[in-house]
């Protein structure tokens, strides 16, 4: 029987109930055909005639492998059944005797099944082409010379062993011979560079800008790195300067008494935090920025009317304090009203809301014995007048009403 065919292999996809494949090549014993079980992850097994599987059509074109019971293909799993002669020569010619025609057809396609085995496994290598050239593709590195390292090309295209990024040679200088995988570090910027083409080095630094700045990739952009930590280490400063700002505006606040006192204390309190936690903001700002703004809801500043909500937009929490510029007046929030906080000094008080009625003052007071009581100004300042009209003038006796 002739080879018709160069399929030498065949896959399937198991799924847990299937146990009968089929394969489309010839094979001349059921031992001259290799199965194997991909897992889901890659792994590959090896399975054993007899103890996984049996094998059928044996001579054919094609024939059927059976995966004996517990050894069924999982779903997930791929089945790949592959045709594996031996490399022997069988045939044995005596002189004189008859040569059969099936015994030498026979050892022809085993010499056929053998080709296209080695072709199937030729065809899974790496190779150059065609039209591609290589002086030698051997490296004569031992295994020590090759432990932890890559196969790469030199600068000739060459197969050769080398690092795994590339060989350092130093700081870029200009006049110098670099070849390809070559790393240099710019020593203006610190960023390192590998060289992608061979080439001699000239112009001057940065090799961002030099003329050979095509022939070098960026590997390490120090640089850029050295850019972010300044500017987060200028964040820091301004978030240190505004906790100090904080403590400041909360200092002040805490020299006002009874609920100012202590609801000022308590801000120095939290902007004293704020302070410490703007000393470590050198690696922090977000720490220092919470803390002040903390303390901003506490103390909402100076506004020209009472606000309704906080600097953020919240609502007023009990005990907030502001500043009102247009009465003059510090102010803390009770939890349901705005209430000036007096200076502790004289000042002027209403007797009452509605002192405006005539004769409200005067109606307050009581004369006594021989006590006359007259009242001015009605509805406005009132004053109020009082007179003696006893004989007696040690003694007025007043009654509040």
């Amino acid at each position: 029987m002739t080879i018709s065919t160069t399929i030498i292999k065949n896959s399937a996809n198991g799924n847990g109930s299937t146990s009968a494949f089929t394969y489309s090549f010839k094979i001349t014993d059921d031992d001259d055909i290799q199965v194997i079980i991909r897992s889901a992850t890659g792994t590959e097994t090896v399975k054993s005639k007899g103890t996984h599987y049996n094998v059928s059509g044996v001579g054919n074109n094609s024939g059927t492998v059976t995966f004996t019971s517990g050894n069924i293909p999982a779903s997930g799993e791929t089945v790949l059944l592959r045709r594996s002669t031996p490399q022997t020569q069988a045939m044995d010619l005596i002189d004189n005797d008859p040569m059969s025609a099936d015994t030498i057809e026979t050892a022809h396609d085993k010499v056929v099944a053998i080709t296209q085995e080695l072709q199937e496994q030729v065809d899974r290598s790496l190779k150059l082409s065609r039209t591609n050239t290589m002086t030698s593709t051997e490296f004569t590195n031992s295994a020590t010379d090759r432990a932890s390292k890559i196969l790469a090309f030199d600068s000739a295209g060459e197969i050769s062993v080398t690092q795994e990024l590339g060989t350092f040679v130093g700081n870029w200088a200009a006049s110098t011979s670099y070849n390809a995988r070559d790393l240099v570090k710019d020593t203006s910027t610190n960023n390192i560079f590998i060289c992608t083409t061979s080439h001699t080095s000239s112009g001057s630094q940065p090799l961002t800008t030099n003329t050979d700045s095509a022939k070098w990739s960026l590997l390490v952009d120090a640089a850029s790195a050295t850019t972010s930590a300044s500017a987060a280490a200028t964040s820091a400063t301004a978030a240190a300067s505004s906790a100090t700002a904080a403590a400041s505006s909360a200092s002040t606040a805490s020299g006002h008494k009874d609920t100012a006192t202590t609801k000022a204390s308590e801000a120095a309190s939290s902007a004293t935090a704020a302070a410490s936690s703007a000393t470590a903001a050198a690696s922090s700002a977000t720490s220092a920025a919470a803390s002040l703004d903390s303390f901003d809801d506490t103390y909402l500043g100076a506004k020209s009317s009472a606000p309704s909500v906080d600097n953020d937009g919240n609502s007023l929490a009990t005990g907030a304090l502001y500043f009102n510029s247009s009465t003059g007046a510090l102010n803390v929030w009770t939890g349901s009203a705005w209430v000036a906080i007096q200076a502790d000094t004289d000042v002027k008080v209403s007797v009452s809301s509605n002192d405006t009625t005539p004769n409200f003052l005067l109606s307050k007071l009581t004369a006594g014995t021989n006590i006359s009581i007259a009242e001015t100004n009605d509805g406005s300042n009132e004053t109020i007048t009082i007179t003696n009209t006893g004989e007696d003038p040690t003694a007025l006796a007043i009654a509040l009403g």
